[in-house]
């Protein structure tokens, strides 16, 4: 049974990133784009500028019909501000192994060895050698295998649109020195090639996919009346997919790095942030078209968060989960993708993906892993999708995923997002507001593991250290399909 939970894992991993990539799009997909991102997770399991609101500080109170046009002449003049800051927070904790391999590997590519430069990095985090440094930009939307800090951060100024690097000068609490080196990515030049015609196309084939896919949803140690929806992905229609892949999450913008917007980590700063470090203090940036005034300062609710402190205990088939609560968290919510086989093999091969959800209202859940709005996420709480900031525990339901499966649990504490400007907005509506910058801040903390934990992967007693490695490395092949 423990060979089978680990031999899945790879497909569970591969599943994850093939429904994440159809969340990202979803709302905009054609049909037949949303069909091969579908098909290609069944094949996984063998299934064959800142918002406008953003500057409205407080809510508007109900006009009177009369003096509708005088508060019409009111509406103050809101400009763009000249520079704009995203800095992205992100706590990621897990409980699989793998983290030290991925660090050395990234760590390895980004210091120019390309391909061959990752592997002597992996190798090198295989045996624990990964150093302070192979931080990339992007850790901060990862799937969370590794555990750490993250933090991405970008600076863009109208008045020098192709902006190259700047500097951010940070707090001593963060223990990064000084200062942070925001670098952008240079342009790549387009190559034009020459593509030969085919004088005799060939129609292309469409193999329909078999199998399901079966979504569960709420707390509870057994499974609620009139669940689970089920999609047979062998007869659905485009319609009948629009209508179940019910999938919330609004995910708003952030630090990006791109011509034109200095970021940071990059290949000339990639500085891993400490585990000690905090983001409290003064933050200044400087850059050619950068404003003099651009010093921000952050508080205790834009700090990283600590880490989610989840346990798992089986009942009865059930999954119990446990947590701390984390301070300035507004909720929380948990997803378990899996999934399990007919038995058969070759062109008669199908499969079920299961996901469960800890909302009460059913959702697919791969939209709401990842920043949402504090408007979005007090909604999404009322409408009880989101666990509320006071919730401690949860219970997976028994029967839902095989004993000899695995399934892939991911669980967010959502933070608050945050603006900041400067000069402060005018109170007299008649004062057009003209910022010199503005910062936007999101904050969340991850958790990522195998659903009924990691700890009875190895065997019962007591096994000897050699055994343990072997069990480790074992899992790993599995994971990253090696």
């Amino acid at each position: 049974m423990k060979n089978c939970r680990t031999n899945n894992l790879h497909s569970i991993f591969l599943m994850h990133k093939s429904m994440q990539s159809f969340a990202a799009f979803k709302t905009d997909a054609t049909g037949s784009s949303a069909m091969r991102v579908i098909t290609a997770s069944l094949l996984a399991v063998g299934l064959v500028s800142l918002p406008s609101s953003v500057f409205a500080q407080t809510k508007n109170k109900a006009t009177p019909a009369k003096a509708a046009a005088s508060v019409k002449e009111l509406v103050q003049v809101v400009k763009p501000p000249i520079a704009l800051a995203y800095i992205d927070v992100a706590t990621s904790a897990s409980d699989m192994p793998g983290g030290n391999l991925m660090a050395g590997a990234a760590q390895g590519a980004q210091s120019g060895g390309g391909f061959f430069g990752a592997l002597s990095g992996l190798a090198k985090g295989a045996i624990g050698g990964a150093s302070d440094r192979g931080n990339v930009f992007g850790n901060t939307h990862s799937l969370g295998f590794a555990s750490g800090r993250f933090v991405d951060v970008s600076v863009y100024t109208s008045k020098n649109p192709g902006l190259s690097e700047a500097k951010q000068f940070i707090p001593t609490v963060m223990n990064l020195g000084e200062s942070l080196q925001l670098n952008a990515p240079v342009p790549e030049k387009v190559v034009q090639q020459h593509v030969p015609v085919d004088e005799n196309p060939v129609e292309p084939t469409y193999e329909k996919p078999k199998g399901k896919i079966s979504v569960y949803w709420g707390c509870g140690e057994t499974i609620r009346p009139g669940q689970p929806r089920t999609l047979d992905v062998a007869t659905a229609s485009m319609e009948d997919y629009a209508k179940f892949f019910v999938m919330r999450g609004k995910t708003t913008k952030g630090a990006r790095s791109q011509p034109g917007h200095p970021a940071w980590p990059n290949k000339v700063d990639d500085r891993k942030v400490p585990d000690t470090a905090s983001l409290i203090g003064q933050h200044n940036f400087v850059g050619s078209g950068i404003p003099e005034s651009f010093k921000v300062s952050l508080g205790a609710p834009q700090d990283l968060m600590p880490s989610i402190e989840l346990k798992q205990t089986k009942k009865d088939g059930a999954v119990l989960l446990d947590w701390k609560t984390i301070p300035h968290a507004r909720g929380y919510f948990v997803s378990v993708m899996g999934g399990k086989t007919d038995g058969n093999s070759g062109d008669n091969a199908s499969g079920e993906m299961i996901v469960w959800t800890s909302s009460e209202l059913a959702d697919f859940g791969f939209g709401l892993i990842d920043y949402q709005s504090n408007q979005d996420t007090d909604k999404w709480v009322k409408d009880k999708v989101i666990m509320p900031a006071s919730a401690t525990q949860c219970a997976i339901p028994k029967g839902i995923f095989p004993d000899s499966g695995a399934g892939m649990l991911r669980m967010i504490a959502y933070g608050s997002d945050a603006y900041f400007a400067y000069p402060p907005r005018p109170e007299d509506p008649k004062i057009a507001w003209e910022p010199d910058w503005q910062t936007k801040v999101r904050v969340k903390s991850v958790f990522s593991s195998i659903l009924g934990g990691m700890g009875d992967m190895g065997e019962k007693s007591a096994p000897k250290k050699e055994e343990k490695k072997n069990k480790a490395t074992d899992l790993l092949k599995n994971l990253f399909g090696n």
